[in-house]
């Protein structure tokens, strides 16, 4: 790890490990989410500026400390924030940041998997740099080196409520102390003195909802940018009609999202010049409205990523020590309704997207839609075919159903009522990644049979898309990538693997790019 001091680029492209540049200002949660998914010791650099804030809060709050009542500092914490914990002494306030630490370090359920922790160390050191803290810059250091080793502390899924992430960061915490356990420990570690000024201020954070929301979007970017290759595979083979794609329907009703998907269509499947009508004179929702639902999913999405990349920079620790004020400041940062907000309306969005993908699958099982046998079945009659894609897909999609309700429809009250509100963004984390899970199962379902259907309609002598449009269209391109590495045999067979094949297709930002 170095501290070196370049200007901080705000994207890690996905391939490779390029070095990780943290000043507190510039991570996206893009780059959370592609350097925690590369295992390995990272090429660490923290900018020397934020060093330099972070020292300065430090003895900022510490002076406070000494001159007025600072929460968690000098007194307890929650309903106990007017018992006066610290008075101005080193070993006292040594004390009471570990029986904080201790105390909150109460984590149950699985351990978080090895993605996850890595993103939750990169968000919390980033948020420690913007310098309002008052943590010491050894914490901050250490913290670093952790990062930089690829060092994981155990830490366990439960024990925040979308209002401060204080089970699992006090789990992080006392590793960092030398009191807590770790996956993999950071060669030579030494143990970091922590007081009192150390101990809420560095539970005072929401990262490892954050990490996980992160993960969650990164996943969705790359497989919503797949779904407009599967939703243009399905029209290739249903003989879709151009007309719900063309350029003057959307420019009618120009959400940003709707246009994009429906400019990707025509880019996809060869729209750029018009061309021949489909078989219908309109098509089924799954195609036709294909723009219009997908449309606000890839807006949700814009919005979540916005403001995540705003939290993850963010100095919104309670008390805020602000060293241009020369004050500490009392407030409710911890309190992510933003976060919630924007995770519960992507999950709502892409339930709709994954409903589509549903229907597209009926369609692609139904003769008069494809002009195939039923089910796509290529044996002696009575043959199933692809017959069991469609209740793997609903499978899919009932347990997405469920992991889309939103979660700010709740709330908590705690700490003997002082704290009377909660915005269960850390379930809307979670949720969002089990979504993204399933949607992608779904997807993988229509990917399977769209593929088949094109395979057999290649065989049966029907019209291929270069047929179409009288020459290749670039969505040829991932189907031909699909044809290498999906079981070519149309005999009654188990598609257990096949699902497996597209999942991994879907997932791989190379297979359908933007």
């Amino acid at each position: 790890m170095s501290t070196d001091s370049p200007a901080l680029p705000g994207v890690l492209p996905l391939e490779g490990r390029p070095p990780l540049w943290l000043g507190g200002a510039s991570l996206t949660a893009r780059t959370v989410a592609a350097v925690a998914r590369t295992p390995g010791p990272v090429d660490l650099h923290l900018d020397r500026g934020a060093l330099v804030r972070v020292e300065r809060a430090a003895r900022l709050g510490a002076d406070l400390s000494t001159r007025r009542a600072v929460y968690g500092r000098t007194t307890g914490v929650g309903a106990n924030r007017d018992e006066i914990a610290v008075a101005d002494d080193a070993e006292q306030s040594a004390g009471h940041g570990l029986r904080l630490l201790r105390s909150h370090s109460g984590g149950a359920g699985d351990r978080l998997d090895a993605e996850l922790v890595r993103a939750a160390l990169i968000v919390r050191l980033n948020q420690l740099l913007a310098g309002r803290s008052g943590v010491s810059s050894a914490l901050v250091r250490a913290l670093g080196d952790a990062v930089a080793a690829d060092a994981r502390p155990v830490v366990h899924r439960l024990g925040a409520i979308g209002t401060g992430d204080l089970a699992p960061l006090a789990e992080i915490a006392l590793a960092l102390a030398g009191e807590g356990a770790w996956e993999t420990a950071p060669p030579q570690h030494r143990p970091v003195a922590v007081d009192a000024g150390d101990a809420l201020a560095f539970v005072s954070s929401n990262a490892v909802t954050l990490a996980e929301a992160s993960l969650a979007a990164g996943t969705l970017d790359v497989v919503i940018a797949s779904s407009h290759a599967v939703a243009a595979l399905s029209y290739l083979a249903l003989d879709g009609s151009p007309e719900a794609y063309a350029d003057p329907v959307h420019r009618a009703r120009p959400h940003p999202g709707q246009v994009r998907c429906a400019q990707r269509m025509r880019h996809l499947l060869g729209m750029e010049r018009t061309p021949p009508r489909g078989r219908r004179i309109q098509d089924p929702f799954g195609l036709r409205a294909f723009p219009q639902v997908n449309g606000p999913a890839i807006d949700a999405l814009d919005t979540l990523h916005r403001v995540l990349d705003v939290e993850v920079n963010a100095g919104a620790e309670n008390p805020m020590i602000a060293v241009a004020e020369d004050d500490a400041y009392h407030h409710a940062h911890f309190h992510t309704a933003y976060v919630a907000g924007a995770l519960d309306q992507v999950r709502a969005c892409v339930h709709g997207v994954a409903e589509l993908s549903a229907a597209r699958l009926g369609d692609l099982v139904e003769p008069e839609q494809t002009g195939l046998r039923a089910f796509l079945a290529d044996g002696p009659p009575g043959s199933s075919g692809v017959m069991i894609l469609e209740y793997t897909s609903h499978d899919a999609l009932a347990a997405l159903r469920q992991a889309a309700l939103p979660v700010t429809l709740g709330s908590a009250v705690v700490s003997r009522g002082l704290e009377d509100h909660a915005s269960f963004s850390t379930q809307a984390a979670r949720a969002t990644a089990d979504v993204a899970t399933a949607y992608t199962r779904v997807l993988a379902c229509e990917l399977v049979a769209a593929v088949r259907a094109l395979r057999l309609r290649r065989r049966a002598g029907l019209p291929t898309a270069s047929a179409a449009t009288g020459g290749p269209v670039p969505v040829e391109e991932a189907l031909a990538r699909a044809e290498e590495v999906l079981d070519p045999r149309t005999e009654d067979r188990p598609l257990t693997a096949d699902v497996d094949v597209a999942v991994g297709l879907l997932r791989d930002p190379t297979w359908a790019p933007v």
